[in-house]
């Protein structure tokens, strides 16, 4: 029984995406699974130089000197953009059914997932939901932590590692925890 008192079950035979569409073709998302991710994740080559070849071949927008560790995992290629002089560690996971927007001098660390789409809880047939995430100048997304759909980090704001990140991040602001909370302000210090 819902708790609104009807008879209400979850039915996921019910459920039904075919609303979404990637931006690319079949045949494209297909080559991209068979032969690009493989490659992408690949741990005995370690350029970096060769992994944003091959996501700007899948049509990913990749800036200048931008380091991209082993294991690392893209959805989809085409709906990522990435500044310059970015870090992004082992095993970062960047689940983008939506656009991902990373901006410049940004530190991604080991093991971070970025999940863009999720499913509305509220609907019995469980149906797909997706938002964006952007990640501003100088931000850091710490080790494992996760970042949900619809997030943005303002510029300067830090995700502590192992963070579950469900809101928004204002500027020069650290958050950790689950939900990731605000700890104190981010200051640099002068050299």
């Amino acid at each position: 029984m819902s708790p609104a008192g009807g008879e209400v079950q979850v039915n996921l035979a019910q459920f039904e995406n075919s609303w979404y569409r990637s931006g690319r073709s079949r045949f494209t998302e297909a080559l991209w699974f068979l032969v690009g991710l493989p490659l992408l994740r690949c741990t005995i080559n370690p350029s970096s130089s060769f992994r944003s070849r091959l996501l700007r071949l899948f049509g990913a927008s990749i800036g200048k000197n931008v380091i991209m560790r082993p294991g690392l995992r893209v959805k989809y290629p085409w709906l990522l953009i990435v500044g310059n002089d970015c870090w992004l560690g082992e095993d970062v996971w960047i689940d983008n059914l939506a656009l991902v927007r990373i901006g410049n001098n940004v530190c991604i660390s080991q093991g971070a997932y970025f999940c863009t789409g999720n499913h509305d809880w509220s609907d019995p047939a469980f149906g797909l939901v997706v938002q964006p995430i952007t990640v501003r100048d100088g931000s850091w997304a710490g080790a494992r932590c996760t970042i949900c759909p619809g997030v943005e980090f303002g510029e300067g704001s830090v995700a502590a590692a192992g963070s579950v990140v469900v809101k928004s991040l204002s500027p020069w602001t650290i958050y950790a925890g689950n939900p990731a909370t605000a700890t104190r302000m981010r200051v640099l210090r002068v050299k």
